[in-house]
């Protein structure tokens, strides 16, 4: 009994404590205004409106005045005593009379680029202002479909799947709802850190996708959720160089506790340049942000969704200190018949300037979330929650919590896992060609996942095997007491023509270890062997579908293969600051193959056939049988990792440093009677950099060569990727219009080298058709080095993001002692062509290192 009433003193303690200030916000003429701002004056205590225009925000018993804001509305102050019960505020407030009286006009010229002039003169100085901060912050992500199309690029929506997202019978409704509460720490330069207290996803009990939401006007290039909607960024309206981007309107000024505060309309230049329409409002005398009201259009290159809208108002937070309170983003999609709205909301509070940090806050993680941060009950978001949820709002969280718990309860039952597998329907043994199998055996000791991948993927044509029948199923399990999951992909190949059957499989290991230290190990074991065709260049610079169509419309059987009998052995580990490595043991025996078919489509072009030999300056290299036994070791790493850590795992962010790799292959003599012995090395520095304005710049270098080449098979040759088909081979790792094996190498010493700049909407979007359009220009080269006699050079330009997917370049290469070829090349490019990348579809080895 005592501790129950001792548990009941505390609760009504910090009751009474911490009572709410709530109500709503109209207009003059009784409209509701979503998104008001609401606080204590004089503090960074607060909140916003919601959509439905209700707030509500936590204080002790006190006397205060509060003060409303809402972008074009007067702002308006209510004084207020709260003591043990809550206190509601209704706020009636007029739209802002912009006064014009004491506007001065110099040569014709508007005011507002006075005024703008003075910002662009203090944005640097604002930037930096303060070494340091930390605040609270408080966000609520919505995202809500209003329609949704029974299919979608021909893929039906079945009706499980409109259950699964949550959807009523009209497949409208929320999709996603989230809530956080964290705390971050900032410090100039560009140290960063956010520790998550609580998170809430509506129907889950995952994290959901809290990232840094600060938006910074005053920053030249403003980057608007990790750059995702542009690569390019957005000109901030008091850009180094925004009057060249904008045009200004001086709309006139106001008052707020005495200080003057212009309005400015903010107006693009030109259309389809990375740049904001809106209101900026702007402290008259210092020359700082007040508030602003601006979109982001299709217009304004903007990718993805199609409407961006963004709020933010700024609060003094420290002596002549402001930082932004409430920030608001609103986006609207439609796109492929899909019809949906979203809403971020972020709250921020609890400013404290240039405070002394400890020497270990700011490290590689960047994120992190507190181990019970999932794990708040409902009356600790009632309590703490700086905005009431809409009536759909709670709803949700209602209905999808509530389903997931029961859900959850069941997960190990044997009637869910027996409900589970029924779900999945029988099996339709006529999709394995097209769509293959994939079932999932549910148990409640685990899930056993099995497939087939579809056959049609398995058909092949060359001149070799014939037309070729390849059989790819695929078995995965995780297994619980060693946290390892389990792969077994075995491979049935036959050719019509010569007869011969292959068989492989490969058997992997693969563990993630993030327990023990909280550091991220990941480690896999792969063991393989059996008899197989291979391509004497092991990169298969050659596709099977290329090869095949090539082969039959015009007699250019440009894949060259060989049968071997093998045995490999592979570790690899991936180490937290971003290092890799991979040792691998391989034996081969190695056994020449001969066509044995030149059937073609049209039967002029078997004069164009070429035997199955690798050829290197238009001299065939006939490979003979021998044996192979080689140890190669490739370590790479990409220094400066960033992570987001969660309770049980830790997701990587990138780093802002290139990729250094080093390799070294050994050919060993004897060792299971090898006929090889030579010695290999590469080195190579690559990584992707985003010049903001400027584009995207790709680029790969390196050097390597054989330190011994005593005996070398054309197996072991180092081979620069060619390509002679139309469809672009691998961009930044081959060579458009290179032969596979005509500079194929065993000197002491190489080099290449691969440069390709995304313009990203530069230049094109000063063409008409072009920037509607919205596609890029691409340009670049590639080039390697062995000596004067055999080097290569080429150059491409060529535009991408053609439908959201494709790419097209026109080709120009130069090799020593040759004319110059041309050609064209087309490809996967655009803002959707990774979803044409090569195994983009296969189902097998889905578990990565």
């Amino acid at each position: 009994m005592k501790k129950l009433l001792l548990v009941f003193f505390i609760f009504a303690s910090i009751r009474s404590s911490a009572q709410k200030i709530f109500g709503t916000v109209f207009s003059d003429k009784g409209d509701l205004l979503p998104y008001a701002s609401v606080t204590i004056k004089g503090t960074s205590v607060g909140t916003s409106a919601n959509n439905k225009a209700k707030f509500s925000f936590s204080v002790g018993p006190g006397t205060y005045t509060v003060v409303c804001q809402h972008i074009g509305y007067k702002t308006q102050e209510k004084n207020i005593t709260v003591t043990n019960e809550d206190a509601e505020i209704t706020f009636i407030i007029a739209a802002q009379q912009l006064d014009m009286t004491e506007v001065v006009v110099k040569s014709g010229e508007d005011p507002a680029y006075e005024i703008i002039r003075q910002a662009i003169k203090k944005r640097s100085f604002y930037n930096e202002q303060v070494k340091g901060f930390e605040c609270g912050l408080y966000t609520k992500d919505m995202m809500k479909l209003r329609k949704l199309p029974k299919r979608i690029l021909g893929r039906k929506i079945e009706e499980e799947d409109v259950k699964d997202m949550g959807l009523d019978s009209s497949r409208k409704g929320i999709i996603y709802l989230a809530e956080s509460v964290a705390r971050i720490y900032m410090q100039q330069p560009d140290k960063f850190k956010m520790e998550v207290i609580s998170s809430r996803v509506s129907g889950s009990d995952g994290f959901g996708f809290t990232f840094p939401t600060f938006i910074s006007f005053y920053q030249n290039n403003v980057s608007v959720f990790l750059d995702r909607l542009n690569p390019r960024g957005f000109v901030s309206p008091i850009a180094d160089a925004a009057i060249s981007m904008y045009k200004y309107k001086y709309l006139g000024s106001f008052y707020e506790d005495g200080k003057e505060i212009n309005s400015i309309q903010v107006i693009p230049r030109r259309t389809y340049e990375p740049v904001f329409s809106g209101i900026i409002n702007i402290t008259d005398g210092d020359w700082r942000i007040h508030s602003l009201d601006l979109l982001l259009t299709k217009t304004s290159q903007l990718e993805i969704v199609d409407t961006l809208h963004i709020t933010q108002f700024h609060v003094p937070v420290g002596k002549d200190v402001w930082r932004v309170k409430n920030q608001h983003i609103n986006f609207g999609f439609k796109q492929f018949g899909v019809d949906a709205i979203g809403n971020f909301v972020s709250v921020y509070s609890d400013y404290k300037i240039n405070p002394v940090f400890a020497k270990n806050r700011f490290n590689n993680v960047v994120v992190k979330y507190d181990t019970a941060s999932n794990k708040k009950p409902v009356a600790y978001w009632d309590s703490i929650r700086p905005m009431p949820l809409e009536i759909e709002e709670r709803m949700d969280y209602r209905v999808k919590d509530s389903l997931f718990l029961v859900n959850k309860d069941s997960i190990q039952s044997q009637a869910s896992v027996d409900s589970m597998n029924k779900k999945q329907g029988k099996l339709k043994l006529y999709t394995i060609f097209h769509k293959g199998l994939n079932r999932t055996k549910y148990t409640v000791n685990g899930n056993h996942n099995w497939g087939v991948e579809p056959l049609l993927l398995g058909l092949e044509y060359n001149t070799v095997e014939g037309l070729v029948v390849s059989v790819y199923p695929y078995y995965n399990h995780y297994i619980k007491k060693l946290k390892t999951n389990f792969s077994f992909e075995p491979n049935l190949r036959y050719g019509l023509s010569n007869t011969h059957l292959n068989a492989w499989a490969d058997i992997t290991f693969r563990t993630r270890d993030w327990e023990t230290d909280k550091k991220v190990k990941r480690q896999a074991w792969t063991f393989s062997g059996g008899k197989r065709v291979s391509q004497f260049n092991k990169n298969n610079p050659v596709t099977t579908l290329a090869n095949s169509i090539s082969t039959l419309l015009y007699g250019d059987n440009h894949m060259k293969i060989y049968e071997n009998y093998y045995g490999s052995v592979n570790f690899s580990k991936r180490y937290e600051e971003g290092l890799r490595i991979n040792v691998n043991a391989l034996y081969e025996d190695r056994i020449p193959l001969s066509n044995t078919t030149d059937f073609v489509i049209f039967k002029n072009n078997t004069k164009y056939l070429t035997p199955n030999f690798a050829y290197k300056d238009s001299i065939p290299y006939a490979a003979v049988a021998h044996q192979a036994f080689i140890i190669s070791f490739d370590i790479s790493i990409k220094p400066g990792q960033k992570y987001i850590q969660y309770p049980n795992r830790k997701m990587s962010l990138g780093s802002n440093y290139p990729t250094f790799s080093l390799s070294y292959t050994k050919g060993i003599e004897t060792i299971f009677g090898s006929d090889v012995n030579f010695d290999k090395w590469r080195f190579s520095i690559s990584d992707d950099k985003n010049l903001k304005l400027a584009g995207m710049l790709k680029y790969k270098a390196g050097i390597g060569g054989f330190l011994n080449n005593k005996k070398v098979f054309i197996q072991d040759y180092q081979h620069f990727n060619g390509n002679r088909v139309i469809r672009a081979s691998e961009y930044v790792n081959s060579f458009q219009l290179a032969r596979y094996y005509d500079n194929s190498t065993i000197s002491s010493f190489y080099a290449y080298g691969h440069l390709e700049h995304h313009f990203n909407g530069l230049l094109t979007n000063k063409i008409p058709l072009f920037k509607r359009l919205n596609w890029n220009l691409v340009g670049g080269g590639n080039a390697f080095y062995v000596n004067g006699k055999n080097n290569y050079f080429e150059v491409f330009a060529g535009l991408e993001n053609i439908l959201k997917i494709f790419r097209v370049d026109f080709v120009a290469a130069y090799s020593e002692g040759k004319t110059t070829t041309t050609g064209i090349r087309i490809g996967a490019g655009g803002i959707l062509g990774g979803s044409l990348t090569r195994g983009g579809n296969n189902r097998r080895s889905s578990i990565k290192l």
